[in-house]
């Protein structure tokens, strides 16, 4: 027995060695779901921040706070996410671990209005570091273990240690234009550590198709269910007010039927397909940034337009329109991007694309979210007409492209 079998023994831990990729039946744990209920907090702290600056009319700060701060969640989701589905071995130091992640969700999710109110980031950057720290020890545990895949854990280790010793620095950077620099350079720095990681290793991390679409479906769940929170709270918060309560049922019904076909939309295709080489699981993981934030930011939208609706927000109803139909078209088409193309025939990959931009007509119809509503309801007829194409077939649009022999 080697010194870290005998070690790991000693204080009842199990080898970190890297899980099969193959694993029949493997599905989200419920440390991992329980982990999810957690950042389901952050998401709402981030959607409630951006309806308050859109409801204001002040897209200049909402925005980019809402895109930083969905980007820290993004991020500290997904790397627990990929290195669970290679080295989860769900002994009591991994539990600690996570729980201890999750500590640093609570203490981020505190900071969020903070930063977005009195652009205050040092809460938030305190508890996104707690986050990575904890994934740190978290892949020194992995190289530690040995194997083939040393070599890449401990870049990853090194990687998101440099990234937090310069997310401190960068709270001591004076408001300028080379502190917004230092921030485009330090996520870049973040997004590029896979990336060195997976391809300066001796050996790849395996990762498990199915475990790990199955982890990203349950986080957009969370994200759809924000979406009818919002809806229901304004009618919740309006039953006294009758005229109000009729068109906000309206309102809600529409984003119910909307809600429903997103979920349709997104869960069509069978995404395990997406994933196969480095290139294409990097190309999954990575735009699913901007099919969550979408997510996150329609709740922001339902919440706006009811609003508008009550009399709550000065905002123009065409404008309003706009937070609802920016973030759908962006959902349509970066989830048929990322995974629905390449499993739709050319009428699929014609009529989805094309939904996703008659969407942004919509702030120009009198009844908010009706040609969304319509819309989304004939795309999903079409995907009902239209099933993906078997596996091992390959669709119009795909006879044009070249095969990826890796994948």
């Amino acid at each position: 027995m080697t010194d870290t079998a005998s070690q790991s023994a000693r204080f009842l831990l199990a080898p970190m060695r890297p899980r099969d990729a193959g694993e029949p039946n493997r599905a989200a744990s419920t440390l991992e779901l329980f982990f999810d209920l957690v950042f389901a907090i952050a998401v709402s702290q981030a959607s409630t921040s951006l309806f308050d600056l859109l409801a204001e009319g002040d897209w200049a700060h909402g925005l980019p706070r809402y895109l930083l701060a969905f980007f820290a969640i993004w991020w500290a989701w997904m790397n627990f996410t990929w290195f669970s589905t290679s080295f989860d071995n769900d002994d009591w130091l991994y539990r600690v671990l996570t729980i201890v992640q999750m500590g640093g969700v609570l203490l981020f999710a505190s900071g969020i209005e903070p930063m977005f109110v009195e652009d205050s980031y040092t809460l938030m950057i305190a508890g996104y570091v707690v986050m990575r720290v904890a994934m740190v020890m978290q892949w020194l545990r992995a190289a530690a273990s040995g194997g083939p895949t040393r070599r890449t854990a401990l870049i990853y280790a090194a990687g998101i240690a440099v990234a937090q010793v310069l997310w401190l620095a960068w709270l001591f950077v004076p408001d300028s234009p080379a502190r917004t620099a230092f921030l485009v350079v330090l996520i870049l720095c973040e997004i590029a550590v896979p990336v060195v990681a997976e391809s300066a290793g001796h050996a790849s991390t395996p990762w498990h198709p199915e475990h790990i679409t199955e982890r990203y479906g349950c986080f957009t769940l969370i994200l759809l269910g924000e979406s009818l929170l919002g809806s229901a709270n304004a009618v919740f918060s309006a039953r006294s007010d009758v005229d109000s309560l009729v068109r906000l049922v309206e309102l809600a019904v529409l984003a119910l039927i909307v809600t429903a076909s997103m979920w349709w939309i997104y869960f069509w295709p069978p995404h395990d397909r997406a994933i196969g080489s480095l290139r294409s699981s990097l190309r999954y993981g990575y735009l699913h940034y901007f099919v969550f934030a979408a997510a996150g930011a329609f709740s922001a939208g339902i919440e706006v337009e009811t609003a508008v609706l009550t009399g709550e927000s000065g905002l123009a109803k065409s404008v309003a329109g706009f937070t609802v139909a920016i973030p759908i078209a962006l959902f349509m088409l970066g989830i048929w991007w990322i995974a629905i193309r390449r499993s739709a025939d050319g009428v699929v990959n014609t009529v989805l694309p094309l939904g996703a931009v008659l969407v942004l007509f919509d702030p120009f119809i009198p009844v908010p979210i009706a040609l969304t509503t319509l819309v989304c309801v004939i795309v999903v007829a079409v995907l009902v007409w239209r099933p993906p194409v078997p596996e091992g077939g390959r669709s119009n649009d795909q006879l044009a492209e070249p095969v990826d022999a890796s994948t």
